[in-house]
């Protein structure tokens, strides 16, 4: 189910620790404080985890959790953390042992569900993938988390609009609106919604966004930069896209995603910058601690294609696209991104 993706694509690949703000690195030493001040708290073990993975240091991350377990601590987001570092790391059996774990268990089951859902859609299993999917939606409603079910459902719609179904992706984001219109989930759906080509709604949800929530540090510097950006590169105005970025450059590597280089980097593949364009896709590839099971870690190996492509190096640009279709090779045929992916594919043979 999980499957390794390896960096074969020829790219000169930075040190993770090149772009890391030292936000990452502080935290550790945070929550590794905090530990130290009361080792039976659980979050505090789950904090210093996520930061490890962040950073891209996995077997730090497993040792910890191991040392909650060993003092029998328990947290919901320990398995879940778990899986994703098996997922990280390509261990098939290590993702099956925590799923299983969480089989049957109220508060976990939902959330391991998603991710499963979110790991098939990784590799192009998007049928299956929206089996998962549903299934941890209606856990979630019937245990009255309105809101969790509600960003299981943006989950969903965001990898069918970046997979190319916008006809089922702008209804999925809709229904997620009617279970919750909190900070997060507004936001997924004004970015569905302008990855689907509505950007008069998108636009409608991205000022409402900006009205409720006009001192949140997020919604500021990550959530309307990106969404703004992605409603000027819908009407083609790709130099107003990159400028607009700018201001998620110092916050986008701590947000919890990379959606601003990801939007930059198309942003540049739309003004024909090339080289620039392939600093934004490889940003996200050597920062798969970040961005875990996102869709885009497994679709920035595509645009690398393209930006490679747009600049002239055809041999680097084929290894790329080969990185991908292999990585896909037994992905749903009918997902239109991957149609795409062939067809480009087949012109730089």
């Amino acid at each position: 189910m999980g499957t390794s993706l390896s960096s074969r694509n020829g790219a000169p690949r930075a040190p993770i620790r090149a772009y890391l703000p030292t936000r990452y690195e502080q935290s550790v030493e945070e929550a590794k404080t905090s530990i130290g001040f009361d080792p039976d708290f659980a979050f505090g073990y789950v904090n210093l985890a996520s930061s490890y993975v962040a950073l891209g240091r996995t077997d730090e991350a497993e040792k910890t959790l191991q040392r909650a377990f060993e003092r029998k601590l328990q947290n919901p987001l320990f398995l879940i953390q778990l899986y994703e570092i098996a997922f990280l790391k390509g261990d098939e059996a290590g993702m099956e042992r925590e799923s299983a774990q969480a089989h049957g268990k109220p508060g976990l089951e939902d959330s391991m569900s998603n991710s499963e859902g979110l790991v098939l859609a990784y590799s192009g299993h998007l049928e299956e993938a929206r089996k998962m999917s549903r299934r941890a939606t209606d856990l979630a409603r019937e245990a009255e988390q309105r809101e969790t079910a509600a960003l299981y459902e943006t989950d969903a719609a965001m990898r069918e609009s970046l997979f190319g179904n916008a006809s089922t992706a702008r209804p999925r984001a809709m229904a997620a609106l009617g279970l919750s219109r909190s900070r997060n989930v507004e936001y997924k759906v004004a970015l569905v919604l302008a990855l689907s080509g509505d950007s008069s709604r998108s636009e409608t949800f991205t000022n409402d966004l900006s009205k409720r929530f006009p001192e949140d540090t997020t919604v500021r510097f990550t959530y309307t930069p990106t969404l703004r950006a992605l409603l000027a590169l819908n009407h083609s105005q790709p130099s107003k896209a990159i400028e607009l970025l700018q201001t998620a450059l110092p916050y986008e590597l701590g947000a919890g995603n990379l959606y601003p280089a990801y939007i930059r980097g198309e942003s540049y593949l739309s003004a024909h910058q090339g080289r620039e364009a392939v600093l934004e896709f490889q940003k996200i590839l050597d920062h798969r601690g970040i961005v875990v099971t996102d869709p885009i870690g497994a679709l920035a190996h595509l645009q690398l294609g393209r930006a490679y492509a747009l600049s002239g190096d055809e041999d680097k640009a084929r290894t790329a696209y080969q990185d991908f279709l292999t990585f896909w090779k037994d992905a749903d045929p009918d997902i239109p991104i991957l149609k795409q992916a062939k067809l480009e594919y087949a012109k730089l043979q």
